[in-house]
């Protein structure tokens, strides 16, 4: 266990028991945790009684007979099960929250960009705050990913969550949240991200001020570490620095409601406990949390430009090797050293689309007119590169070794093309013009000089 921060201080609740404030480290590990001594069981899975009067359940990430390598599952020891937790669900209005297939509106195809969206002044929870920008694919097939950005003003009282479409991926860009799991606590910080597994229940809350930043909802295969090839068995994301929380649970009776996010659609149910109720547990299939600024990247030391897929610190795999459902890439402090090269990424068009956010710093190769919180997008086989300004800098720039520091962006990027919501299509901080910004490139051709 990694003790890592204070003590521990629970917003808006009672009859917590037995908090500790600690992760486990690894990825994909078989963890096992309990919060009082005693409450997980040995050597089985199902015993006839539980101690502590506690009731078994198996949540399964995978099908049941997945090949070991991809199986995930974890047995929870509950005060009640989840069926206890289940009332009447009505459908419930969901929001600007949107599930692929969305198609509500045609845009013109080409660059699109965002400035940031500012936190509204209203009373929002995570769940009335999510708006979102894109999706792909199609949820019911367990293939794509929708991207959103979220809006907080408030935590989540009394309110319980779990999203039975996909996994969430968060990346907070301003804020401190707290996700309060049924495997523990998780409290992430802009410049680190957490990720919610298909299934499991959360409180999200609020530590400090109002919160803003992005989320990806993964419909397909369980986020996994890539493989790294002939880079060999260390650098990007190593293993050790994934932490999963240690077992925290409330015993807690009140009036409060469940939402399920099952099929596009949002349901609601009223209930009379806490399903954050789970005081020990063992198995793969749990929330975890991982800073960014751990990741170790590699580069190009002599000439060139590498892909951008040597900076993926997490991938969705599809049926098709080396084809991901969804690759999470971020571009993080770094040395540039190559020689007669043009650092910033090149020109180019890809049969990838590419949803990309800035948490904090500057993009090099968009320095003017990309802020933090903000988002652009370029589509499968749409052109996109270096703007003006970009371009002709490096193209004549002094190639010394230089660090590019204080900068964190990131990019989800999906097999499939991306689908633009009307509320992104509509919004007063849609970049109207950034589609030409092409247009300002010079041409330099000469046929009498090389």
């Amino acid at each position: 266990m990694n003790d890592q921060s204070p003590p521990l201080q629970a917003e808006n609740t009672v009859g917590v028991s037995a908090i500790q404030n600690g992760y486990m480290s690894g990825f994909g590990n078989g963890f096992e945790t309990e919060a009082l001594p005693g409450a997980l069981p040995l050597g089985r899975n199902s015993p006839q009684k539980c101690p502590y009067g506690l009731y078994a359940e198996q949540l399964s990430g995978s099908p049941f007979t997945a090949p070991r390598a991809t199986n995930e599952r974890s047995w929870l020891y509950r005060i009640r099960p989840t069926v206890t937790h289940w009332g009447q669900f009505e459908k419930v209005d969901m929001g600007l929250w949107r599930t692929a297939p969305a198609p509500e509106v045609d845009v013109p195809i080409g660059p699109m960009r965002w400035d940031p969206i500012p936190i509204p002044a209203e009373q929002l929870s995570f769940l009335q705050g999510v708006r979102t920008i894109t999706t792909a694919g199609d949820c019911g097939t367990h293939a794509g990913m929708g991207a959103h950005i979220y809006l907080i003003t408030r935590s989540m009282v009394d309110e319980y969550f779990y999203n039975a479409d996909g996994e969430m991926l968060f990346v907070p860009q301003q804020g401190r949240l707290r996700l309060w799991t049924e495997f523990g606590i998780i409290d992430v910080e802009p410049g680190e991200i957490a990720v919610v597994p298909r299934g499991v229940k959360i409180r999200v809350e609020l530590l400090e001020g109002p919160a803003r930043g992005y989320l990806c909802e993964n419909y397909g295969g369980a986020f996994t570490l890539p493989e790294r090839g002939p880079i060999g068995a260390n650098c990007l994301a190593n293993p050790r620095d994934f932490l999963t929380p240690v077992a925290a649970f409330e015993d807690k009776d009140a009036p409060s409601r469940m939402y399920v996010k099952w099929g596009g659609a949002l349901w609601a149910a009223e209930m009379e406990h806490s399903p954050l109720d789970v005081v020990a547990w063992h198995g793969n299939y749990a929330p975890y949390k991982y800073d960014l600024r751990r990741y170790s990247p590699v580069g190009p030391v002599l000439f060139d430009h590498a892909d951008p897929s040597i900076f993926t610190v997490l991938t969705s795999p599809s049926e098709t090797p080396g084809t991901a459902n969804i690759d999470f890439v971020i571009f993080s402090d770094r040395w540039m050293v190559a020689e007669n090269t043009f650092r910033p990424p090149w020109y180019h068009m890809n049969v990838m689309s590419e949803f990309m956010g800035l948490v904090y710093g500057q993009y090099d190769a968009k320095p003017q007119g990309f802020s933090p919180g903000g988002v652009s997008l370029h589509n499968t086989m749409l052109p996109h590169g270096p703007d003006f300004e970009a371009f002709e800098k490096a193209s004549n720039a002094d190639l010394n070794p230089h660090k590019l520091e204080g900068t964190m962006a990131f990019m989800f990027e999906t097999r499939f093309p991306q689908r633009v919501t009307a509320y992104a299509a509509g919004s007063e901080k849609l970049q109207k013009d950034y589609g030409a910004y092409g247009h300002s490139l010079k041409k330099h051709f000469n046929p009498n000089q090389r």
